[in-house]
This record gives structure tokens, sequence and C-alpha cells, in this order.
């Protein structure tokens, strides 16, 4: 084997040895860098990042169950499905907020409360 050449001649660590002293290959392709401090760095963010995401799904789906109540209390009162004026006015707030991309978060945003048009 080559590692086992290069072992025996002293120009590498072996894979116990490097353990030791630095990020294991797990742990760099996991984070994307060797650097050990940039790692844990990037571990750190990442599990804010997870806080986040479970975060926003809850605000999702709460957004969604209480959309489908208005609409459900709506149609039962006899009232439109849609009322197009407030949906061009989420669609506007969240363009202003974040551009084109808001644009189509809100897109999926009044999909996920009243279904497809």
């Amino acid at each position: 084997m080559m590692t086992d050449v290069a072992e025996q001649s002293g120009s590498l660590a072996s894979n116990h040895d490097r353990a030791d002293t630095g990020p294991t290959a797990a742990a760099t392709a996991r984070t994307g860098t060797g650097d050990s401090a940039a790692a844990e760095r990037i571990v750190a963010i990442r599990e804010r990042i997870d806080e986040i995401d479970r975060t926003i799904i809850a605000l999702w789906q709460e957004r969604a169950a209480l959309s489908q109540e208005v609409g459900a209390t709506r149609l039962a009162s006899g009232g439109t499905r849609l009322v197009l004026s407030r949906e061009r006015e989420i669609l506007e707030r969240f363009r202003e907020a974040l551009g084109a991309d808001g644009t189509q978060l809100a897109l999926l945003l009044l999909r996920a409360g009243r279904g497809p048009l």
C-alpha cells in the first residue's frame, strides 16, 4: 500500500497520530476545512442555523394553519375563496423586504395557506 510505504519512510504521520493533532478526515469533509478553529466555528454557526430552520418550519406550519382557518371562516360565512388585494399586499411586503426571492417566498407561503390556484 502507498500509505504503508510513506508511513514507513516517516514522511507521513499515521491516521492515529493525526487524530490527536488536528481534525479527522470526517470532520474536514463535514465542515469543508482542515483548520480546527474554523471547523469549530462552522459547527457552532451551523447549530444556530439548525435552530433557525426549526423555528422557520414551526412558523411556516402555524402560518399555513392560520391562513387555512381564515379561508374556511370566510367561505363558511359566504365569502370568497380568495381576497386578491390581501395576497398582493403580502407579495409586496415580501418583495420590499427581500427582493425577487421575497416574492417567490411569499408565493410559496400563500400556496401553503390556501392551496394551489
